[in-house]
């Protein structure tokens, strides 16, 4: 399912107009970036958890050349299922 499939399926799940659902869509996923960019988590019950997690600087290899190369440290997403949606899907 990719974006306009979502916004379509919010708004004949909440009967509403697809640039009313595609608005509130927009607004949930600004409104997540905007949390994790504070460093603070988005916890959704029975959903999941988003968080920003520390990724320590480490070596790696190019994989063209097989020389090593460093990689910096950086902050990632992460998002962790909750329970409802693991069962649910299982």
């Amino acid at each position: 399912m990719n974006k306009s499939e979502l916004i379509e399926a919010i708004a004949a799940s909440a009967d509403i107009p697809k640039a009313a659902a595609s608005r509130a869509l927009d607004a949930m996923i600004d409104t997540v970036s905007d949390s994790l960019k504070k460093g603070d988590s988005v916890a959704l019950v029975g959903f999941g958890t988003f968080t920003v997690k520390e990724r320590a600087a480490r070596t790696g290899r190019n994989p063209q050349t097989g020389q090593p190369i460093n990689i910096e440290a950086a902050k990632v997403p992460s998002f962790k299922a909750g329970k409802a949606l693991k069962d649910s899907v299982n």
